[in-house]
């Protein structure tokens, strides 16, 4: 079923790119915006040999790693903090309701200025989006923890911590990768278009490079590199929660499947 599946994705691109390849040709659209496959595909093997595009690669991924790494461990701590203490869970319901919908690219103005085009402006952003996307998911996590293991943890004479980690974490870990998969994307889409926006060094600053320059097929190739990153990301995601779950039944039938 795997490798049916991984066949029939390498037929759609296959296509896709032949269906690229003969639209500018057949004059269906026009050459200078949107040029076939393989003058893209030349442009790709061009950015590939040029240091500066493996520069702006490594910036964005920093960017990335670093903004998801802080919202992950934040918003991890934020979650199970907010949920152990009833105080906390009441007093910020409200709060959150009204910062998570706030679209992340309307705080660019601020991070501009209040770090210009550097890194932090970035990272402001990317630990903005990927925060909420991995705090849901935790808070989600221990709502679902079964009242009646709980009771029998505190009936044992197990402590918050104890009970965090033996009760709450397991139940709450399939969330938090959910949640954790989820920011890897946001927080790369987020890291572009700061790039792109802003004008912070990596892939989204060369795009905007390109578009202003008039090199339409190095834009192409750049986008190309944006998608391709985001599909590894994705994979990689999936992997890492596939290791991480290993115990768990959702995995383990996917696997027997």
């Amino acid at each position: 079923m795997r490798n049916q599946n991984i066949a029939l994705g390498a037929a759609g691109l296959a296509a896709f790119l032949a269906l690229g390849e003969a639209v500018p040709r057949l004059g269906l659209v026009s050459a200078d915006y949107f040029p076939p496959s393989s003058r893209i595909a030349g442009a790709l093997g061009d950015e590939l040999g040029d240091g500066a595009f493996w520069s702006a690669l490594g910036d964005t991924l920093t960017g990335w790693m670093i903004g998801l790494g802080i919202a992950s461990a934040a918003a991890v701590l934020c979650g199970l903090l907010i949920t152990v203490v009833p105080f906390l869970r009441r007093a910020t319901a409200s709060t959150i309701e009204f910062l998570r919908p706030i679209p992340s690219v309307a705080l660019i103005p601020l991070a501009v200025l209040l770090y210009g085009s550097e890194l932090r402006s970035v990272l402001l952003l990317v630990v903005y989006a990927a925060f909420w996307q991995v705090l849901v998911q935790v808070l989600y996590g221990v709502q679902d923890v079964d009242p009646v293991a709980d009771e029998t943890a505190r009936s044992y004479g197990l402590g918050t911590w104890a009970r965090i980690r033996h009760v709450m974490w397991p139940t709450a870990l399939p969330y938090v990768m959910t949640g954790v998969r989820l920011a890897a994307a946001v927080a790369l889409v987020l890291a572009i278009t700061a790039e792109l926006v802003i004008g912070a060094p990596g892939l989204g600053s060369l795009i905007a490079v390109a578009q202003a320059s008039q090199a339409v097929p190095e834009m192409y190739a750049l986008v190309t590199v944006t998608g391709v990153l985001g599909l590894l990301i994705n994979l990689g995601a999936r992997a890492v929660e596939r290791r991480a779950l290993a115990w768990h039944q959702s995995v383990r039938g996917e696997a027997v499947l």
